[in-house]
């Protein structure tokens, strides 16, 4: 699609111009860093969209024991039941999809992000940060291509520390959501595994990708934690 390589392209000479401009302050992990950069800086602009779906989800809480008495109300009268949800989001001033377009909003964003450091061709040219490394581990290779060979050297050391601090943003998205969830609820076992996703993913993408889900992750998480705040109970 010429739209979204050219969006792509742009991209990717945007972090190659910051990867240059950091070399002097973070000689041997500029694109590394860059990647970082980058990426807090696309979540930073999307920031709005995540606090209209965070108010989504927030609406859609307050409604949910409303919205459970109707459907017990009307297990039998499925008309009835979507003339009676209608008017309580319009009586509430909620839409029943609050918090889902903000968040589909953001996924054409996400994925150049994941194309631009997982990709080794760009816009018809070479992905130019794949060829960059991070204590000697090239950002284009995965785990399993330096681990393998050499698991004690400098470079396997960044996989490892990567992996490590990975699974530690996911063992604090897993506490948060398990503290979250009702108790007893079905598959709330698998659900806080979910963000071991990010663990088990950075095994087999390039090393780029994996630093880019680190930053993403993390700040998903501390996104979470401001704007997921559980709301007070009712006295």
């Amino acid at each position: 699609m010429p739209v979204f390589d050219a969006v792509l392209s742009h991209a990717h000479d945007l972090v190659w111009t910051l990867t240059q401009a950091l070399a002097p302050l973070v000689p041997g992990g500029a694109a590394a860093a860059a990647i970082v950069v980058f990426t807090m800086a696309v979540r930073l602009s999307l920031l709005p969209l995540s606090i209209r779906a965070a108010r989504g989800a927030r609406a859609r809480a307050r409604l949910a024991p409303q919205i459970a008495g109707l459907r017990r109300r009307y297990a039998h009268d499925p008309v009835r039941l979507q003339r009676e949800l209608a008017a309580l989001h319009r009586a509430e001033g909620v839409s029943p999809a609050a918090g889902c377009l903000p968040s589909l909003a953001q996924a054409p964003f996400f994925f150049i992000m994941y194309r631009l450091f997982t990709a080794a061709v760009v816009g018809g040219r070479e992905n130019l940060l794949l060829a960059q490394s991070l204590l000697g581990a090239p950002l284009g290779q995965n785990f399993a291509g330096v681990v393998v060979s050499a698991p004690f050297s400098g470079p396997a050391l960044a996989f490892y520390a990567l992996l490590a601090l990975l699974a530690l943003v996911a063992w604090v998205s897993s506490r948060r959501l398990a503290a979250a969830l009702p108790k007893g609820q079905p598959g709330g076992g698998l659900l806080r595994l979910l963000p071991f996703g990010s663990v088990a993913a950075a095994l087999f993408l390039p090393l780029a990708a994996g630093i880019y889900l680190l930053a993403t992750t993390a700040w998903s998480a501390a996104e979470r934690a401001v704007l997921h705040r559980p709301l007070p109970a009712a006295s």
